[in-house]
């Protein structure tokens, strides 16, 4: 091989070399793999197929085309059949299954999305609330922000589009009666990974762990799901409670939220209120912004529960 053809295939070579992860494409949310860990994956395969100058240890490769089935790898193609739109900021997404086929998470299990915005591509981690049973579809719950990139992304959104998903990643299973009670600690959007797990023990007659729900809302008028929160609080097993940061008169919420309703914000007497009314030992369950859940986790130790006594997502 003559230089010119050594430069060729070096040229060749490294147009194979897998492309670095830009930070917008992590997620943040600690998945395994990461999005880096894949990088580093392919690029070990890449260096090993070009020192022994052999192109077919490239094919073990994932495709990223249309894998048969979700992995945490592989983004995966999935149509949009319906939006709603919730709040002023936040979306209600449904994406179709084929057939009567399930998604396969796990109650609490996040997926990640991947989108592209002037070019860049960005991946967020968001948690389905749709049944983990549920057959034909599964629902997000997605909050958007003036500024944020995957917000214009899923603004764009209309029925018959398609997104891109990976997964599932999540660290907490949860199994039938594991606990004496459930205590769910959720800020906003945070009450994604809540409604699934919430929604298994009380689709299973066996199951009978109590269940305290809190949820952190500016407004009344921001909650929610409020009316699958209303079926749920029905069953003997299930409280729900709010906590609202912009209201301050009781007289405007509806009679039915007045006694279940707390003003201002989560804080430590509230925490351990709630702690002490449980009927059960509690786990807690706590899912919010960075900062809301750093401050409820001190709350909770300070309320006297262990660390291996609640989980953050």
């Amino acid at each position: 091989m003559d230089k010119g053809e050594e430069d060729d295939d070096e040229e060749a070579w490294l147009q194979l070399r897998p492309v670095e992860p830009l930070p917008s494409q992590c997620c943040g949310s600690g998945c395994s793999p990461c999005v880096f860990d894949l990088y580093q994956r392919d690029l070990a395969s890449w260096e090993a197929a070009r020192a022994s100058k052999d192109r077919s240890l490239l094919s073990g490769e994932e495709t990223q085309s249309c894998p048969s089935k979700l992995t945490p790898e592989t983004f995966l193609a999935f149509c949009i059949s319906a939006t709603d739109r919730l709040t002023k900021d936040t979306y209600l997404v449904r994406f179709a299954l084929p057939g009567n086929s399930r998604l396969g998470l796990r109650p609490g299990q996040h997926l990640i999305l991947r989108g592209i915005v002037d070019g860049l591509e960005i991946q967020r981690a968001y948690t389905p609330i749709s049944p983990a049973n549920a057959k034909g579809y599964f629902e997000v719950l997605i909050k958007c922000y003036p500024t944020g990139l995957m917000s214009q992304y899923v603004e764009s959104w209309k029925a018959g589009d398609t997104a891109f998903w990976r997964g599932p990643f999540g660290g907490f299973f949860y199994k039938p009666n594991q606990y004496g009670e459930l205590l769910m600690l959720a800020a906003g959007t945070g009450l994604a990974p809540m409604v699934p797990i919430l929604q298994s023990i009380t689709d299973n007659a066996e199951d009978e762990t109590f269940i305290t729900l809190v949820g952190c809302f500016k407004t009344f008028e921001g909650i929610y799901l409020k009316t699958f929160l209303r079926e749920q609080a029905r069953f003997w097993n299930v409280r729900t409670f709010f906590v609202l940061s912009q209201e301050n008169s009781l007289e405007q919420l509806p009679w039915s939220y007045r006694d279940k309703t707390h003003f201002g914000r989560l804080g430590q007497d509230l925490i351990e209120e709630l702690v002490g009314s449980c009927r059960r030992k509690p786990f807690a369950l706590v899912c919010g912004s960075a900062e809301f859940t750093k401050d409820v986790a001190g709350y909770l130790l300070s309320a006297g529960l262990a660390e291996d006594s609640y989980f953050l997502f």
